[in-house]
């Protein structure tokens, strides 16, 4: 029997050493590829095509929810195992919504994670126990009273994603036109489409969403407000 091949996308190091350190224990996996990016994250699925990509959100150049969504863009058939800090509802839901075949709560991810692992390989979700049985909740409840969805989250492009991750990161449009490869102008237009899309208007309100919405982490916050 072949084993799952893994692919880590995780920007801490210890966390990707001991992630690979816990699943090597594992007879039927085998962690073939790290990526401390989700830039680098994308370029390693291309080349590996690995079964199960185990990803972080808050990462540096290409947070992990935009590097999911070009992944599963590009290669409709790849299993997509979100390591998060957050679990509010709206977050899950968000990120689920993308495509992803699971969502683990980092606190508590490394008691369930070959188990996750297996279960995405297999087509199946999977969620950290807590997350599962509130969203069992939910649905039930919406069953029982014929509850009405709430109101989507605004839709963001790859490239306003993009665009407000370097914002968030403190990056001048300068640099993030040349980190993108695109003109200032076109910079400053998805920029401007950010914040009429999320009703923000200044570069502290449009890091504080990127910062709620996991896309930074809050070390980063120090450095650029």
């Amino acid at each position: 029997m072949s084993s799952i091949t893994v692919l880590l996308a995780e920007d801490h190091q210890i966390v990707r050493e001991g992630l690979r350190a816990m699943l090597n224990l594992e007879t039927d996996m085998e962690v073939i590829g790290e990526a401390k990016n989700g830039r680098q994250a994308v370029e390693l699925v291309s080349m590996m095509k690995p079964d199960v990509i185990v990803m972080d959100i808050a990462m540096p150049l290409l947070n992990g929810m935009e590097a999911t969504r070009q992944i599963l863009h590009a290669f409709p058939g790849s299993k997509v195992l979100i390591l998060s800090a957050h679990s509010d509802d709206a977050y899950v839901a968000m990120v689920m919504g993308i495509g992803a075949s699971g969502y683990l709560i980092k606190q508590t991810a490394a008691h369930v994670l070959p188990e996750a692992i297996r279960a995405v390989h297999q087509g199946k979700t999977y969620f950290s126990p807590i997350i599962a049985k509130r969203r069992d909740h939910q649905r039930q409840k919406a069953r029982d009273q014929g509850e009405l969805p709430g109101k989507a989250a605004p839709t963001l492009s790859a490239r306003e994603m993009e665009v407000l991750q370097l914002i968030a990161e403190g990056k001048a449009n300068k640099e993030s036109a040349e980190e993108l490869g695109i003109s200032v102008k076109t910079v400053e237009k998805h920029r401007q489409s950010l914040m009429d899309k999320l009703n923000i208007h200044d570069t502290a309100g449009l890091t504080r969403y990127a910062i709620a919405m996991g896309i930074i982490e809050n070390s980063v916050q120090v450095t650029i407000i």
